[in-house]
Order: structure tokens, then sequence, then C-alpha cells
């Protein structure tokens, strides 16, 4: 149905609200997501815009089937709304800090061992300290989450390999070890190191492309001689670092993991964790933050607290 717009105002205006949901539009490529990303109906993203674009007298968006796109003059309005936006910002966290507020909600990012083995139980010794502070957690692969902090949705990411992007700054955070692991019933089990050819001609698990567990791992093989996971026998790519432990219990190979990852396991007995002759294995986690975007205060308060040293995991 073609729409029919009135003739230009003779004063353009608009209200943050209003761009800040057209932002997400542009950002997400859709309505719908875009309604998820601030709280509306699809119906209501859809007439905000409408409303938007007779405020302004021009057509901002393009709808080509599923896809959508700023016109030229969206184009125009995108890039001053996210000024105006992070003016806003600036704004309130500049009050927020001013008035000692120290409650609110906090949105991060992290890739899959600090997500799910080391966060939630820092986060939750967080929460009892700051009861006011929300600490809201999104688990993903180390791309995804550097991706997700440039585009401003985590105010900052955890993962395993120091970013080389410039808008990105990396904070040392913790150490972690990278060990072979094969389950108690293969036949190296008893053993306490293989060779690095040894390894090239076993079944191997490894992670999905993306995973810093795996970037990591390929750097290290290089160095031993091996032409990194490519010269493995691989025989699963796998999404988390719990499904590829499943794999290497079942028997179908065996893996390079975080010893955090496979901590409980190795404890059980279940799990038997090996050296590569010469071959050391460790990484750091690494906080990330785009440096074009200003800090809040409770990003502050939780960043500072993160910088406290963990544990290491013992050697089994």
């Amino acid at each position: 149905m073609k729409r029919i717009f009135p003739p230009p105002p003779t004063s353009v205006d608009f209200d943050l609200r209003q761009l800040e949901i057209f932002l997400k539009v542009v950002e997400l490529g859709s309505f719908s997501k875009a309604g998820e990303a601030v709280h509306l109906a699809q119906a209501s993203v859809s007439e905000r815009i409408a409303t938007l674009e007779n405020m302004v007298g021009a057509k901002l968006l393009d709808r080509m089937g599923r896809a959508i796109a700023p016109t030229k003059a969206g184009e125009l309005l995108y890039k001053h709304a996210q000024r105006l936006l992070e003016i806003k910002k600036e704004a309130c966290l500049e009050i927020q800090d001013f008035l000692g507020m120290k409650q609110g909600e906090i949105h991060i990012g992290a890739s899959t061992i600090p997500g799910e083995y080391i966060l939630p139980e820092v986060i939750g010794r967080f929460a009892k300290e700051v009861p006011l502070i929300r600490v809201v957690l999104t688990v993903a692969d180390s791309e995804e989450i550097e991706s997700r902090v440039l585009h401003g949705d985590y105010e900052f990411g955890i993962i395993g390999l120091k970013s080389s992007n410039k808008n990105l700054l990396s904070h040392e955070l913790w150490e972690d070890d990278l060990v072979l692991v094969v389950s108690s019933t293969h036949r190296w089990a008893a053993r306490k190191e293989v060779t690095a050819q040894e390894l090239a001609d076993e079944p191997f698990i490894s992670r999905e492309v993306g995973s810093g567990t795996l970037s990591s791992v390929e750097g290290y093989l290089r160095r031993a001689g091996v032409k990194g996971i490519g010269s493995l026998r691989v025989v699963a790519r796998l999404g988390t670092s719990t499904a590829v432990k499943e794999g290497v219990k079942s028997g179908a190979g065996v893996s390079i993991l975080s010893s955090r990852a496979v901590d409980t396991e190795l404890k059980a007995g279940v799990l038997r964790r090996l050296r590569i002759k010469g071959l050391p294995m460790s990484r750091h986690f690494y906080l990330i933050r785009d440096k074009r975007r200003t800090i809040s205060p409770l990003c502050r308060t939780l960043m500072s607290y993160l910088v406290t040293p963990l544990p290491k995991t013992s050697p089994r």
C-alpha cells in the first residue's frame, strides 16, 4: 500500500524515545526485533516510526520484503540520532555519578568459559555486596560478544582472547589453563603426556569457529609444528564446552578445553587430563569495552570488582 506523506513541515521535530526506536529498527533490520529490544509490540514500533516520518516530513525507512534499510533522509537522521542519544546517556550518567547512585541494571556479555564457569559465582558474590545493582549476562562465542559490545548492546564483554579491534580497550583479567582431556576409558587414560603428532592422528572434537578457546588452541598447535586444527582428525565441531565434554566422555574423540570447564569431571574421574609434550598451554580472559562510549558508574563499580584475582584451578 502506497503511503502519501504530507508536505514537509515548516519545522522538523521529534523526541528522544522516537529516535531510540528508530535506531533499533535500523541496527537490527527488523520491527519485531526492535520491539523486543525497546519492550514494545511490533505494531507499536511501526506506529512510532510512522509518526516520526510524519513529523520529519520524509520517508526514513525502505521496506524491501523482510529487509529494512534507511533512506538517504534516514541515514542523515541516524547519524545525528546516535550523537543525541549518546549525549542523553552521558548526562544521565554524570547525574547518577554526582548523586552517588548505586542501583540499576547492567547488561554484559561473556564467552562460554567465563560466562558459564566463572561469572555466575562472581556475580553472585557481587550481588550480595551491592544488592541494588542487577547484572544481566548473555553468553555467546567471543566473536559475537565483541560485535555486540561494539554495537552498544553490552557495556562490556569478557572473552578468551585479546581483541585487535582499534575501538576496543582490553583489560587482562583471569588466567586459564588449556588441557588435553580424554575419557577415563580411553587408551591414553593412564598416560601423563602425548606428543603433538600423536594428537594429530587421534579423533578430535573441536569447538565452533568464533570460539576463544578454539583460537587459543589453534595458536598453540601451530607453535608445536602442527598446522592448526585443520591438520587434526576433527570428527565434530560443537557449539559449547558442555557439548564437547559429553562427546569426549562418550569416547567419540579427545579435545582441548579450559581446565575450569572440566574441573568437576576431573574430580569425579570421568575425564583424564594429559600434557602435550613440550607444549604448556594457558591464556587469559579479557574484559573488553568500547572506548568511544561513556562508562556508567554502575559499570565502573562492577569492573572494579571483576579485577579481583580468582584462585587458579589445581592441576590433576
